[in-house]
């Protein structure tokens, strides 16, 4: 893809729109980001934008910036990297700068927190919107072992309580130990 300042343009006005109008954090912004450059703009094919979300997640910081750095990254380098991450933390920044000045208003508001309480539900539904999609995704590849690991992974964590950062890093074993794997069946039907 040709990089011009349009590009930038873009990129910066995409996802300072995505971050000033979204709440409930990385989980929601990410099917947004999605459907804003896999689906609307075809700049990032789906696979590579779930991709980019599971990189997102885990690795250290907030989601949302995170992936906004690994998209840009991918549609236009570091420029691109480093003009998703102005677009994504301006609108947060200013927000919460202008929420600090009235801060002992918004707090004792029953309207703010009616508003904030209705915002939960709209976004637990983004949430399973995301999980479902995903996990959609996933069996589509008619692949069984991730599948085997969603399920896994939400047993341990939610029946009986395993560390995230645990399931995390055998997850992360395990997909390593089956990567090498395929990768060396590839090799040998090749060869």
């Amino acid at each position: 893809m040709k990089k011009n300042p349009k590009l930038y343009l873009k990129l910066f006005t995409s996802t300072f729109y995505l971050s000033a109008f979204t709440f409930g954090g990385g989980y929601v912004i990410v099917p947004l980001m999605k459907k804003k450059f896999a689906d609307d703009l075809h700049w990032i094919e789906e696979k590579e934008m779930i991709d980019l979300a599971a990189i997102a997640q885990s690795a250290p910081g907030p989601i949302a910036v995170n992936a906004a750095i690994l998209v840009g990254y991918r549609i236009a380098g570091v420029l691109g990297a480093l003009t998703t991450i102005i677009g994504t933390v301006l609108p947060p920044f200013v927000i919460l700068a202008v929420i600090s000045l009235f801060y002992q208003a918004f707090a004792t508001n029953l309207w703010v927190a009616a508003l904030l309480q209705g915002m939960q539900s709209g976004v637990a539904a983004v949430i399973a919107d995301v999980v479902f999609s995903m996990a959609g995704g996933v069996i589509k590849e008619k692949k069984w072992l991730p599948v085997l690991i969603m399920i896994g992974v939400f047993v341990a964590n939610y029946f009986f309580g395993v560390n995230v950062i645990l399931l995390i890093l055998i997850c992360g074993v395990i997909g390593a130990i089956s990567s090498y794997y395929e990768s060396k069946s590839r090799k040998e039907r090749g060869a």
